[in-house]
């Protein structure tokens, strides 16, 4: 764990257990906060290391002043370092081969429905619409609209001005409802997810033209690195099955499983050959919620490599 690892090899003491477990008390939250900002689980983690520094360091300074309140100190130190991170996060962008997707948060649905703050992690459609918005727009959109902080709270976080924040979550609001999908029946989605990933693994041409929508459209994540590797978003029914007719023809031979989890509010389809992970793949229906609409789907290795 991410505290032990910087704590290392130091004796305990009652101080320091307690700054601890006052971290650790918020650490779900925290990491909700810095994902919805970034898309990375690896670049949160690394924000939530660098925030347990930031603290840690607060409380072994004598002349600091107290933390009156915690909850609102850490959010404010991890919203500011996932805000300096989106700019590495840029400079790598410019660089990647092919779309770029948000790292699948994979967890069982027992995980999503013991946590309070997994369920306030975003669907991979409104993921994608978020990297739309400027670094302040999303940072205000998810700490606003997602985890209810007000706009006086935000000003104080991001320091800028409440009236700042309000034209800022305006906008970031506008975007996103104009470009979000709408409510979801998650146990059909699930449901046309099973039958795509089934009627693929068959070759099953018919059954695939009966799940997508005609105008579907298949965006793959390789980074270069993945099996499959379509550079740019395939559009159109006849189009995206030919790809996923090819790519069953190339799965290796052997040991393949497929087994079914959550990213996030969504179900995921995850593709494993000799339990190493190929891809994860998730749908987004059309606006009558009957046909696939949307495919998301991550062979990038290094986006894979925490899945198990």
């Amino acid at each position: 764990m991410i505290v032990e690892t910087l704590l290392g090899a130091r004796p305990p003491h009652a101080a320091s257990d307690e700054v601890t477990a006052r971290f650790l008390d918020y650490r779900e939250l925290l990491f909700a906060v810095g994902y919805n900002m970034l898309g990375s689980v690896a670049d949160t983690e690394d924000v939530l290391q660098e925030a347990w520094l930031a603290w840690a360091a607060r409380h072994r300074d004598p002349a600091a002043a107290p933390v009156d309140n915690a909850r609102a100190y850490l959010v404010r130190v991890v919203a500011n370092h996932a805000l300096a991170r989106r700019t590495e996060i840029g400079k790598r962008r410019e660089t990647y081969v092919g779309p770029w997707l948000p790292e699948p948060l994979v967890t069982t649905e027992d995980e999503v429905s013991g946590v309070a703050e997994r369920k306030e992690s975003l669907s991979m459609a409104v993921l994608v619409v978020l990297e739309t918005l400027s670094p302040l727009e999303r940072a205000v959109f998810v700490l606003h609209d997602v985890f209810g902080f007000g706009h006086p709270e935000i000003a104080a976080m991001l320091d800028r001005s409440p009236t700042a924040v309000r034209q800022l979550a305006s906008r970031a609001r506008k975007h996103i409802h104009e470009r979000r999908p709408r409510q979801r029946d998650q146990h059909f989605q699930a449901g046309l997810s099973e039958r795509l990933a089934e009627a693929t693994l068959r070759g099953d041409l018919a059954t695939m033209l009966e799940v997508l929508a005609p105008d579907v459209t298949l965006w793959t994540d390789s980074g270069g690195a993945g099996r499959a590797q379509s550079l740019e978003p395939v559009h159109g029914r006849d189009r995206v099955a030919a790809v996923f007719m090819a790519v069953a023809a190339d799965l290796p031979a052997g040991h393949l499983a497929i087994r079914y989890r959550w990213v996030a509010e969504d179900p995921c389809v995850l593709v494993f050959s000799d339990e190493s992970p190929l891809a994860a793949v998730v749908v987004d229906l059309d606006p009558a919620g009957s046909r696939i609409q949307t495919i998301y789907s991550i062979t990038n290795p290094h986006k894979l490599s925490r899945i198990t």
